[in-house]
C-alpha cells in the first residue's frame, strides 16, 4: 500500500495547542510505521461514561442516533414478531403547534419534518417544523412546554433541523438547538434560556465575513465531556473558486465560550497544506460537516465526516490530494487537535462526501478485540477503523482509477478501496449493470447509455457538448449508495444493516463564462437520469438494506425495500419480485427487530431533476410503508401503510412500562407529523 495515500497519525506531544490557533505544524508518522496512538488524558469521572457504541441508555433515546456513537440502536424487545401485529397508532403530534400558528396564520413550513426526538427521565424534545424546541409528554404527545421564538412573530420564520443535544451535570439539564446563526442553551425544564450562556442565552455563529454565506445548521449539536461540538451546512453552488471554509468550532456547554476550532482545509503551517499546490488551501472553501458527527466520550474523541471543498466536480483551481476534504478525522474534543485521519477519496470529483456519521462498534476480528469506527460513503463502501488509532481493520488498497481528459484537471492516479467488507451497492456505470428486463428494453437503455462518458466508479465529469456526450454517468450518484441517514448497528449479534439506493447522476461540467465566473468549469445540468419508457437505467433493486456481520466483513442478506416500479406497463407482465424504491429512509434497530420506511415521497414541484421523471424510480423518492424486518433473515415480519413517506428518523422509548416507537410522515398532500406506536394497553 502506497503509505502517503494511508492514513497518518499524529502522536500527541506534552505541548498541545489549538487547531487553528497555532501555526506549527503537526508531527505525524504513517499508521505502518507508528505505534500506537497514546489514549488521551482521563480524568477520574471518566468511569462514568458509558461504553461506546452499546446503543441507547435503555428505556430512553440519547441522542439523534440514539447515542454519540449514532448506533441507532435499542435493547428494548417488549414489541417482537409474535405481537407486533397488535400495533396501534397511540398519538399524532403536528409538526408545528397551533400557538405557532396563532402567532403567524400564514407560517409556511417544510413538509417534510427529518428531527429525531430525545427522550430523557420521561420527557421527549424535538424541533418542530421551523426549527424551534418543543418539549412534549411521549406516553400522550400533548406538548409541555414550547420555545419562544425570538422578536415573537419576527422571529418565527426558519428552517427545520434535524434535532437537540441533551447534557444534564445533576439537577442541570440543558437543551442544546442550533437555529439560524445562533447556538442555544434552553433550560429542560422550562424551555427559558440560560443567561449565562453566551449573550442571554444564545452564542452568535456568524464566524464568516459578511460577504460569505450565513452560517446554518450542519445537523445536531454533539455534546461531549461538557463541550459541544458543531458543524455547517453550507451550499454547493459555487460562483467563483474563492469560498469561506466550512471549519468545526467548540464551545463551553455551561457559558458558550468558544474553546477551538478545526481547520477542516488546512491552513498556513498546518499539517496537510502540502496536499493543495499553489497555496490552493489559502482561498478554497467549503468542506464542512454537514452530516453528523459521533464520539467516544471515554477516549474523549470525536469523529468527524469532513465534505467536499470548491469546485466540487472540477479541481484545476485546487490540484493535489485535498487534505481534509472528504475525510473522516479524529480529534481530541478538549483541544481540538488531529489524531488520526483517513481520506476517502482523493481530489473529489464526484460530490462523494462521506455523508452519514461514523458509527462506532466493538466487534471481535480472527479473535482480537477492537474498538471500531466505521464511515459509510456514497460510492457504497463501508471503511472500518480502530478508533483509537485509525488503523484499518482490514486492508484499504489504492487502486487505478480513470483520468480526467479536462483541461486543466489533474485527477489523482488512484482511489481507496476497502478489501471488506465489500461494497453495500451497485458500481460502475456500465453495461453489465444496465437493465435486461426484456432484450427491447436493454437495447433502448444502451442508447440512452452511448450518449454518455461512462465507465466504472470514480469515472470523472467531463464536458457536455452540443455534438459530443452529454456529461459522465455517475453510479453511484452523487447521492450515493449511502447519504445521510447512515445505518444501524447491533452490539449484541454484530451486525451492521445499512440502507442505500442505486441511483445514477449526470456529472457534467461546461466552461465557465469569464463574465461571471474565475472557474474554469463550472457544473452543468447536475441531474440524476432516467432509462427507457419510465424504468430506471441500470438494474435493481433500487432501494435495498444490507446486513453485514462486522464481525467477519461478510455480508449476510441483502433484500429490496419497498415495491419500485415492477407494475410499470413494459414489465408488469413479468411478475417480478419487489424492486425497492430510492428513498431515503433511516433504520432503528432494537433488541428484536429492525424498523425502517421508504423514506419521503418526492412529490414536490421541481423536486425531480428532470422534473418530468416518474416519482417511482427519482431519487430520494419513496412510499408510504413501514415496515419491520427479521434482523436474522431480512425477512418482513409486519408492514403498515402510512398516510405518507416516512421522513425522520425512527425511535424507540419505554415510558410508564410500555415500548413506543415514533416516525415521522409528510409530503405536499398530507401535512407533516409524528405517529407514535404502541401495543394495546393490558388494562
Amino acid at each position: 500500500m502506497n503509505n502517503r495515500r494511508f492514513l497518518e497519525i499524529s502522536i500527541l506531544s506534552a505541548a498541545l495547542f489549538l487547531v487553528g490557533c497555532d501555526n506549527q505544524q503537526q508531527t505525524s508518522q504513517p499508521a505502518s510505521e507508528s505505534p500506537a496512538v497514546e489514549p488521551v488524558a482521563v480524568t477520574a469521572s471518566d468511569s462514568l461514561y458509558r461504553a461506546a457504541g452499546q446503543g441507547t441508555t435503555p428505556g430512553d433515546w440519547d441522542a439523534y442516533g440514539a447515542d454519540i456513537g449514532s448506533t441507532k440502536y435499542t435493547p428494548l424487545a417488549q414489541i417482537d414478531a409474535d405481537n407486533i401485529d397488535n400495533l396501534e397508532i397511540i398519538w399524532r403530534r403536528p409538526a408545528l403547534d397551533e400557538y405557532y400558528l396563532n402567532i403567524n396564520p400564514q407560517q409556511r413550513y417544510s413538509n417534510t419534518w427529518n428531527a429525531a426526538p430525545v427522550v430523557k427521565n420521561g420527557v421527549a424534545y424535538v424541533t418542530n417544523g421551523v426549527g424551534l424546541v418543543e418539549a412534549f409528554d411521549p406516553g400522550t404527545g400533548e406538548t409541555i412546554w414550547l420555545q419562544e421564538p425570538p422578536g415573537g412573530a419576527e422571529g418565527l420564520p426558519g428552517a427545520p433541523t434535524r434535532g437537540v443535544a441533551y447534557w444534564s451535570d445533576g439537577d442541570d439539564e440543558r437543551i442544546i438547538v442550533q437555529r439560524g446563526t445562533y447556538l442555544y442553551a434552553l433550560n429542560a425544564g422550562n424551555g427559558e434560556l440560560y443567561p449565562d450562556f453566551g449573550i442571554e442565552g444564545r452564542v452568535d455563529l456568524q464566524f464568516m465575513p459578511p460577504e460569505f454565506e450565513r452560517y446554518r445548521w450542519g445537523g445536531v449539536p454533539m455534546v461531549v465531556r461538557d463541550i459541544i461540538v458543531l458543524g455547517q451546512s453550507m451550499s454547493d453552488t459555487f460562483d467563483a473558486k474563492e469560498a469561506y471554509r466550512g471549519d468545526v468550532h467548540a464551545f463551553n456547554v455551561r457559558t458558550g465560550e468558544h474553546l477551538w476550532t478545526f481547520h477542516t482545509i488546512p491552513q498556513e503551517g498546518e499539517f496537510g497544506t502540502d496536499t493543495w499546490q499553489d497555496r490552493s488551501w489559502s482561498y478554497t472553501g467549503h468542506a464542512p460537516v454537514w452530516a453528523l458527527f459521533s464520539a467516544d466520550e471515554d477516549l474523549g474523541m470525536v469523529y468527524m465526516p469532513i465534505s467536499s471543498s470548491t469546485n466540487d466536480m472540477y479541481g484545476g483551481h485546487r490540484i493535489g490530494d485535498n487534505l481534509f476534504s472528504q475525510s473522516i478525522v479524529a480529534v481530541d474534543v478538549e483541544t481540538g487537535e488531529r489524531i488520526w485521519h483517513f481520506q476517502t477519496v482523493h481530489h473529489g470529483l464526484w460530490d462523494y462526501d462521506p455523508p452519514a456519521a461514523p458509527i462506532l462498534m466493538d466487534i471481535t476480528v480472527d479473535g482480537r478485540e477492537i474498538k471500531a469506527v466505521t464511515q459509510l460513503t456514497k460510492q457504497a463502501f463501508a471503511f472500518v477503523f480502530d478508533r483509537e488509532t485509525g488503523e484499518p481493520v482490514w486492508e484499504i488498497e489504492e487502486r487505478p482509477v480513470p483520468q480526467s481528459t479536462v483541461p486543466g484537471e489533474v485527477t489523482s492516479p488512484t482511489q481507496p478501496f476497502p478489501t471488506k467488507p465489500a461494497p453495500f451497492d451497485r458500481l460502475g456505470a456500465t453495461e453489465d449493470n444496465l437493465i435486461d428486463f426484456t432484450p427491447e428494453l436493454r437495447v433502448e437503455a444502451l442508447e440512452i447509455f452511448n450518449q454518455y462518458v461512462t465507465g466504472p466508479v470514480f469515472t470523472p465529469p467531463s464536458v457536455a457538448t452540443e455534438d459530443g456526450t452529454k456529461g459522465t454517468i455517475q453510479l453511484p450518484g452523487s447521492q450515493g449508495g449511502a447519504d445521510v441517514q447512515g445505518a444501524a448497528f447491533d452490539p449484541d449479534s454484530g451486525y451492521l444493516y445499512i440502507p442505500s439506493i442505486t441511483s445514477p447522476f449526470v456529472a457534467d461540467i461546461l466552461p465557465g463564462d469569464l463574465e461571471e465566473t474565475n472557474l474554469a468549469y463550472t457544473k452543468g445540468s447536475r441531474r440524476w437520469i432516467a432509462g427507457p419508457r419510465g424504468l430506471p437505467l441500470f438494474k435493481p433493486p433500487y432501494g435495498r438494506i444490507t446486513a453485514i456481520d462486522m464481525n467477519t466483513g461478510e455480508h449476510v442478506w441483502m433484500v429490496a425495500n419497498g415495491d419500485g416500479p415492477r407494475d410499470n406497463p413494459a414489465i408488469a407482465h413479468l411478475d417480478l419480485p419487489q424492486l425497492g424504491v430510492p428513498g431515503r429512509p433511516v433504520p432503528l434497530l432494537t433488541g428484536s427487530l429492525l424498523f425502517i420506511g421508504e423514506g419521503f415521497t418526492n412529490l414536490r414541484p421541481g423536486g425531480r431533476i428532470p422534473f418530468d421523471m416518474p416519482v417511482e424510480i427519482s431519487t430520494n423518492s419513496g412510499g408510504p410503508w413501514f415496515r419491520a424486518y427479521d434482523k436474522q433473515t431480512g425477512e418482513i415480519v409486519w408492514e403498515i401503510e402510512l398516510e405518507a413517506g416516512t421522513t425522520s428518523p425512527p425511535i424507540s422509548y419505554m415510558h410508564e412500562g410500555e415500548q413506543y416507537i415514533t416516525v415521522a410522515v409528510g409530503d405536499r398532500m398530507h401535512s407533516p407529523e409524528m405517529l407514535a406506536f404502541k401495543l394495546p394497553s393490558e388494562n
